[in-house]
């Protein structure tokens, strides 16, 4: 992967921590490693423990970057959430939320959207 697409993605990390951040979420782990691929983020508020799966990107040309987390995606993701909970037993409700983040360069914006409860394909 190009030292461009490397630095994107962790910009668009640190952009997703802080939205979370703000939303009262702590954030527990980032770029959490496993045999079935990356969970970016995974964060916690009240009785509740957050997986994300974080895309950014700085043209639709590609499409929108929630629309990279395709089936095999999000197979490999609770594949990997599963190990995660398998080490770190929790009694927290678990979601799996995608942030889709697009960055307008011209301008030095981001819009930020989240999906929240993505469920297997």
């Amino acid at each position: 992967m190009s030292d461009y697409k490397v630095a994107l993605g962790k910009y668009g990390e640190d952009l997703a921590a802080q939205f979370l951040q703000r939303q009262n979420y702590r954030l527990i782990t980032r770029n959490y490693y496993t045999n079935f691929g990356e969970i970016d983020l995974i964060a916690a508020k009240g009785d509740e423990l957050l997986f994300c799966e974080v895309k950014t990107r700085t043209s639709s040309d590609y499409g929108y970057p929630e629309e990279a987390v395709n089936y095999f995606k999000l197979k490999h993701l609770f594949k990997a959430i599963q190990l995660y909970l398998n080490r770190q037993p929790t009694e927290k409700f678990w979601r799996l939320d995608i942030i889709s983040i697009e960055i307008d360069k011209q301008n030095k914006t981001a819009k930020i959207r989240q999906f929240k409860n993505i469920q297997a394909g």
